[in-house]
């Protein structure tokens, strides 16, 4: 990952504002530690902030056109840079191998239509010196982040990371994924809109072979580095797919940086579950493993750095993205700068636990619809920016455009949990998909293991411990008075409210709290999927034992009063 900060139609273009613009972009160099760049035309600056994963000798940013009248400035990687570079008509002149510097290119050719014919993850803004037009667009589902702000003298700023606007911008917003701005027409506008985004209901077949070769080719795809990669293995489904179809294909692709042996990386307190079945994972493909344990007290002492490097103050995220966060230090020393993760399979087949109360196929369509699109507000938000905070760009191949589509038109019917030797499954589809004996990807006790959330998987004492610590730290009068000391998504827990004074000592703004998602959830459902169950109403906790009669480790019934008001 890279950090970007545009500033477009600055008042002020002296050379102490381009200081000011450097200082911004600044504080994105965890994202980028490898180089800096700026551009200044006019009254517009773009900044860049490089992590080199594509050509780390040549590829410094921004990039231009042949004549260097169109400039972008990117944080991302686009999968498809070769295909678009063939189908460009004109003549076409590229200084660097770095898979963005296509773009100037192919808008030249398209204009604003390019973030369209992206297949990658990216944010960037373009700048037009022959218009004086420029435009700012993020990828489909948001997997990279992107911010947008209004400065006082009626400039237009981008950012990364809203760290980097904060001094300069009273109002600020989250950009959406999926969308362009144009200064051309005029604001947003949505260029990404799939068959599953309106939320109707699909009717397709269930074709096992497609939507494995689908993924298959999701992954292969992104082993498309120039540096030392691995995968995060926490060795439940989503992680060992990954590690698995990796490591088949890693001898084959030009990836092998470190030789044909697949690197590992998990995480957990000491015996956790994912520590286990990460190494029993790894055992089983040949990986090179290698494992972090963290106690309770060093994820304790990491909350404030963590939260302020995800800018969140939500639950669900600030407990997955500590171990993360922890994880990813280990990992840039160890040298590596790029890691396959396994976020979205949840959200595109169901896996969280409450699916299993899904009433009907219906309602679980829609679900996963509102899961998706919300992905960059969570698992998105956590898996770039806890591995961005130390320099190490994250791909996340169950987001694959392509994927996505074929995994969306299935009958949802087919995705909802069904029977596995006397017991229901989630994520059926998708473990029956791989599930091939003449050639096993995963042996079958893998295969069809049990979803576990992150957060819990690192060890059930984490989110305990998060708990207690809180009690401590935060009064029942403190709670009494929550919705006045923070009005925006107040805190109903003793945790959240810990984490939101966290939160606000690095983001006091009114507008950073509102970039920020609200409203209750139960073992990470939205708020929309607690009617499917009357008794979750006074179970009100992301984790996933809160999904009662579910999880093998669900809590107690007497346990729920304490695990709702702590």
């Amino acid at each position: 990952m890279c950090g970007i900060v545009a500033v477009l139609g600055s008042q002020d273009t002296s050379a102490s504002r381009r200081i000011q613009i450097v200082d911004c972009a600044r504080k994105l160099r965890h994202r980028g530690p490898d180089w800096s760049g700026i551009h200044h035309s006019g009254n517009n600056f773009l900044a860049h902030e490089r992590l080199a994963i594509i050509d780390p000798a040549s590829g410094d940013q921004p990039l231009y056109s042949e004549d260097k009248s169109i400039v972008v400035t990117v944080n991302g990687e686009i999968y498809n840079h070769e295909q678009l570079k063939k189908g460009l008509t004109g003549e076409h002149m590229y200084r660097t191998g770095s898979d963005c510097e296509v773009i100037p290119h192919l808008y030249e050719e398209v204009g604003e239509d390019v973030a369209s014919l992206l297949d990658g993850m990216f944010s960037f803004v373009l700048l037009d010196n022959k218009t004086g037009n420029f435009m700012a667009a993020r990828d489909p589902i948001g997997i990279t982040p992107l911010y947008m702000g209004w400065g006082r003298d009626g400039s237009v700023w981008f950012a990364s990371e809203m760290k980097a606007l904060t001094s300069e911008c009273d109002q600020f917003q989250e950009f959406p994924p999926g969308h362009i701005y144009s200064s051309k027409q005029g604001g947003l506008r949505r260029y990404y809109t799939p068959p599953w985004f309106d939320e109707h209901i699909p009717s397709g077949p269930l074709d096992l072979t497609a939507l494995r070769v689908a993924f298959e080719k999701a992954v292969v795809k992104r082993l498309m580095t120039d540096v030392p990669f691995g995968v995060l293995l926490s060795g439940g489904l989503d992680s060992s797919l990954v590690a698995s179809v990796a490591s088949r294909h890693l001898a084959e692709t030009k990836a092998a940086v470190w030789g044909p042996k697949l690197h590992t990386f998990s995480v957990g307190l000491p015996g956790s579950p994912d520590l286990k079945a990460a190494r029993e994972v790894a055992d089983i493909l040949g990986t090179d493993h290698h494992e972090l344990t963290f106690s309770v007290q060093d994820g304790l002492d990491a909350l404030s750095e963590v939260i302020y490097h995800i800018e969140t103050y939500d639950v669900t995220t600030i407990r997955a993205s500590t171990p993360m966060f922890l994880m990813s230090r280990k990992i840039r020393a160890i040298g590596v700068k790029m890691v396959l993760s396994g976020e979205g399979s949840d959200e595109i087949f169901g896996g969280y636990l409450y699916f299993h109360k899904a009433p009907n196929k219906e309602e679980f369509h829609k679900e996963t619809c509102r899961k998706i699109k919300a992905l960059h507000m969570y698992d998105c938000l956590r898996a770039n920016k806890s591995t961005s905070a130390w320099g190490i760009e994250a791909r996340v191949p169950f987001l694959d455009k392509e994927f996505i589509d074929v995994a969306m038109a299935i009958d949802p019917q087919h995705k909802m949990a069904q029977n596995f030797k006397g017991k229901p499954i989630e994520k059926f589809i998708i473990r029956k998909a791989f599930d091939t004996p003449e050639n096993p990807f995963l042996p079958e006790h893998i295969l069809y293991r049990q979803k576990e959330q992150f957060s819990d998987g690192v060890g059930y004492s984490w989110i305990d411990g998060l708990k207690d610590f809180a009690e401590k730290q935060v009064t029942d009068q403190m709670m009494q008075h929550a919705e006045k000391a923070f009005p925006v998504n107040s805190p109903t827990t003793k945790e959240g409210y810990y984490y939101r004074t966290l939160f606000e000592k690095h983001f006091p703004q009114h507008a950073a709290a509102l970039t920020v998602p609200g409203g209750p959830s139960v073992a990470c459902s939205t708020a929309a999927a607690i009617e499917w169950d009357k008794a979750w109403a006074n179970m009100l906790d992301p984790s996933g034992r809160a999904a009662t009669g579910v999880h093998d480790s669900a809590y107690e019934p007497e346990a729920k009063a304490a695990a709702n008001g702590a």
